[in-house]
């Protein structure tokens, strides 16, 4: 039953109100999709995917907990289930018929199988590491000397005035971090304190904060003046915290058009370097770039991925496939050495199982089907 009313506060809750009075109760959390479940409407893999898609951040993230919503990732799961299925399938002629010089399977035919289904879970496995970025966002750190100009990227990219903007160096005492979307794909940007010795108790707390925040960073915007150079210090900090990429960014190149940053100076080899870009706030310059580039650098494996390779966004997705992939590779390795197909197989059932879990759903006589649908075993 559904009841439509005016909007507002006071008549829709004197409305729950009344149907309390008469029998009725609140639902629990997530009770609808969680009965959805239970009598089989939606797999567990679904149901996570109605949460990401309340909870999503960004166009990318709505885009995939919709594909995953629609089965996308079910459907994938499903595909290398019934295909791990058809491998054990196969193993019981060997069981049954060890003695026969030609099984009706050959073992090659089996690896080969084996190695496709392991090849399809790695395609899988390459989004996981972004993928878990688009529930949150990529933290995207903004570094460098005071007064290169950080905070005033910082508002561009956010597109409102949210960080101080000063003359002064040393304006930023701590991190200011917004969520924003960049080419649909979503970032924690992080507005940090300037790389320097500072002499000030406060500024020494925002340089230590940012240096925590680069530790975790996935990517790294290393600001630098058009008209200067990288600093020996800068180098230094970047080369002790940072593992993530760098993207050097030149700003101010409205006042500096002619001039680019030299590297040499400074020692810095650009190991990290993963792009090289130059900004002005005053006239817009490079900002468009800098939107395109940060997707293509933080989330290259979702945005070249095919529209057919689901994206996984949840960790408990990538560890299943992991093991899966693991128990399959455990198993050709045995059956290559020549053991007991019985023995091989017990790997594919720990596979089998793990790839059951993502769905939610246990069965133990699937094997038996495929084996009487497909062959004559017995008779």
């Amino acid at each position: 039953v559904e009841l439509t009313c005016h909007g507002g506060r006071l008549v829709p809750g004197l409305i729950a109100d009344a149907l309390v009075r008469a029998g009725g109760r609140q639902a629990a959390p997530g009770e609808f999709t969680r009965r959805a479940y239970l009598r089989g409407k939606l797999d567990l893999a679904q149901v996570e995917a109605v949460a990401d898609l309340v909870e999503a951040r960004s166009r990318a993230m709505h885009r995939a907990a919709l594909g995953q919503l629609e089965r996308g990732l079910s459907s994938r799961i499903v595909q290398l289930r019934e295909a791990i299925v058809g491998l054990e399938a196969m193993l019981v002629h060997h069981i049954d018929f060890p003695e026969e010089d030609d099984p009706p399977v050959p073992v090659s035919q089996i690896l080969d199988e084996a190695g496709w289904i392991s090849e399809q879970i790695a395609n899988l496995l390459r989004t996981a590491p972004e993928g878990e970025l688009l529930r949150e966002g990529a933290l995207t750190v903004l570094a460098g000397q005071p007064n290169v100009g950080k905070s005033s990227l910082y508002n561009a990219l956010v597109g409102e005035e949210r960080a101080i903007v000063t003359e002064e160096p040393g304006t930023t005492r701590d991190a200011l971090e917004v969520a924003i979307q960049l080419g649909g794909f979503p970032f924690r940007l992080v507005d940090t304190a300037g790389l320097r010795d500072a002499g000030e108790r406060i500024e020494q707390l925002g340089i230590e904060v940012t240096r925590r925040y680069l530790d975790r960073a996935d990517l790294v915007l290393l600001c630098v003046s058009a008209g200067e150079g990288v600093s020996v210090n800068e180098v230094a900090f970047l080369s002790e915290v940072a593992e993530a990429p760098v993207v050097l960014v030149e700003t101010k190149a409205d006042l500096f058009s002619e001039r680019e940053v030299d590297l040499s100076s400074s020692g810095y080899t650009g190991g990290k370097l993963a792009g090289r870009l130059r900004v002005s706030t005053v006239t817009g310059q490079g900002l468009d770039q800098i939107k395109q580039l940060l997707p293509e650098l933080v989330y290259s494996a979702v945005v070249s991925a095919k529209e057919d390779v689901p994206v996984l966004t949840r960790r408990r997705h990538a560890q299943a496939l992991e093991l899966a992939r693991s128990e399959v590779s455990a198993f050709t390795e045995a059956l290559a050495d020549g053991l007991p197909a019985e023995v091989a197989s017990t790997h594919l059932r720990v596979a089998e199982t793990a790839l059951e879990e993502i769905l939610g759903v246990i069965s133990v006589d699937d094997v038996l089907d495929a084996v009487f649908a497909e062959f004559c075993v017995g008779k």
